[in-house]
C-alpha cells in the first residue's frame, strides 16, 4: 500500500540526494547541476512514492493553493528592474511554488482594484514590488495575506520588506571617484523626498568627510530624476570657473543628461569629467560613450529574498505574530567599472581646448 504522507525528503531519502536536488529537479530549475541518470531516478522514485499527486492532495487538504501573487508597480515594463521578478520566479519554482503576475500602476484605485484581482486567484502569499525605493501605505486588503515588500517599506512598519543599501552604494559610487585622485566631486541628485535620495545623499557626504574632504552644498543640485533634470542639474554644477572634476549622479538617466551638458561645454569623459550613476541599466550605462561606470541595484537578489521571506511568514505562524519586529532586510548594491572614470587633469578642472 502507498504510504499516507510521502514528502520531498522521502524521495530524497530514496533517490539518494539531497532534498535541494529533488526541488531543482522536480521545479526544472535551469542552473540545477545534476547528470541525466540522477534526473531520471529522481523523477521516477518521485512517481513510484506519489509525491506528486500528494503534493496536489496535502494543497487542497490545507486549503492552499501554492501560488504566490506578485503585484508589481510598473516593474514589468521596466527591462531594468525586471530582474525582481526573475529572482522571485526562480525562488518560487525552487519550492514548486507557482508565480502569478499583475502589473500596476502608483494610482491608488488601480493598486486596490489588482490587489483584489490577485487575491481572487486564492494566492497564499503575495510580493509587493514598487518602482522605487520609498515608504508606501500597504493596500488594507493585503493585511489578511502574507505580505512582503520589495524596494519599499510600510509607513506602519507592519510587514518584512527588502530594499537596496542606498547610503553604501553611494559611497561605493564616489569612493570610487576619490580613489583616482578627485577631490572636488559634484553630485546631481533628485528633487523627490524618499528614502532613495535621502540614503544617497548621505553615502555621497560620508564618502567625503571620511577621505577628508569639505562637503559643498553648492555643487549638489537637484532636478527631477530624468534625462533633462540631469541635463539641467549638470550644466548649473559644470558650468562654472571652479567646476568639479567628479561627478556622481542620482540615477543613470541623469548621467545621460550630464554626458550631454558636458559635451555641449566641451568638457571630455573622462580626461576632464569622470562620472559614476547609479542604478546600471544596462541599456544606458553600457550605450553611453564611453561607457557608463556606475553602482547596480540587487533586483534579482531583492525577489529571491523576498520570496523566500514570504516562504517563511507562510509556514510559520510565531513569524507572522511577530512580523512587526522585522527591520528592513538590506542588501549591498555592487560598484560595476566601465570607462567613465580616471584620474582628474595635472592642471585641475579644465575644459577641452
Amino acid at each position: 500500500m502507498a504510504r499516507k504522507t510521502v514528502g520531498i525528503r522521502d524521495v530524497a531519502r530514496e533517490a539518494g540526494v539531497s532534498v535541494t536536488t529533488v526541488s531543482h529537479i522536480l521545479n526544472d530549475v535551469e542552473s540545477a547541476r545534476a547528470s541525466d541518470e540522477t534526473r531520471e531516478r529522481v523523477r521516477a522514485t518521485a512517481e513510484r512514492l506519489g509525491y506528486g499527486a500528494n503534493r496536489i492532495a496535502r494543497s487542497l487538504r490545507r486549503q492552499q493553493s501554492e501560488m504566490i501573487g506578485l503585484l508589481s508597480e510598473e516593474i514589468a515594463t521596466t527591462p531594468h528592474a525586471g530582474r525582481i521578478i526573475l529572482g522571485a520566479q526562480q525562488a518560487a519554482r525552487e519550492r514548486g511554488l507557482t508565480l502569478v503576475l499583475i502589473n500596476t500602476s502608483r494610482n491608488q484605485l488601480d493598486i486596490q482594484r489588482d490587489t483584489d484581482a490577485l487575491l481572487r486567484q486564492q494566492v497564499d502569499g503575495v510580493l509587493y514590488a514598487t518602482m522605487y525605493h520609498r515608504e508606501i501605505a500597504l493596500p488594507r486588503s493585503l493585511q489578511s495575506v502574507p505580505t512582503v515588500l520589495i524596494d519599499s517599506t510600510s509607513d506602519d512598519g507592519s510587514v518584512p520588506s527588502v530594499v537596496p543599501d542606498e547610503e553604501g552604494g553611494a559611497y561605493a559610487a564616489v569612493g570610487e571617484l576619490i580613489q583616482h585622485g578627485h577631490r572636488r566631486i559634484g553630485f546631481v541628485t533628485n528633487i523627490d523626498d524618499v528614502p532613495a535620495t535621502r540614503g544617497r545623499l548621505a553615502g555621497y557626504r560620508r564618502a567625503l568627510g571620511d577621505a577628508g574632504l569639505e562637503f559643498d552644498e553648492s555643487l549638489v543640485v537637484a532636478e527631477q530624476s530624468e534625462t533633462p533634470g540631469g541635463y539641467k542639474a549638470s550644466l548649473a554644477v559644470l558650468d562654472r570657473a571652479d567646476r568639479p572634476s567628479g561627478l556622481f549622479c542620482y540615477n543613470d538617466r541623469m548621467a545621460m543628461g550630464a554626458y550631454r551638458a558636458a559635451a555641449e561645454l566641451g568638457i571630455r569623459i573622462p580626461s576632464d569629467l569622470s562620472i559614476v550613476g547609479f542604478d546600471n541599466q544596462e541599456l544606458i550605462a553600457e550605450g553611453l560613450y564611453p561607457a557608463l561606470t556606475t553602482v547596480a541595484l540587487p533586483h534579482f537578489e531583492m525577489g529571491e529574498w523576498a520570496l523566500d521571506a514570504l516562504a517563511a511568514l507562510m509556514q510559520d505562524d510565531a513569524a507572522t505574530e511577530a512580523v512587526a519586529s522585522y527591520e528592513p532586510a538590506v542588501l549591498s548594491c555592487p560598484l560595476v567599472r566601465r570607462q567613465s572614470v580616471a584620474a582628474p587633469a595635472e592642471d585641475g578642472a579644465s575644459s577641452s581646448d
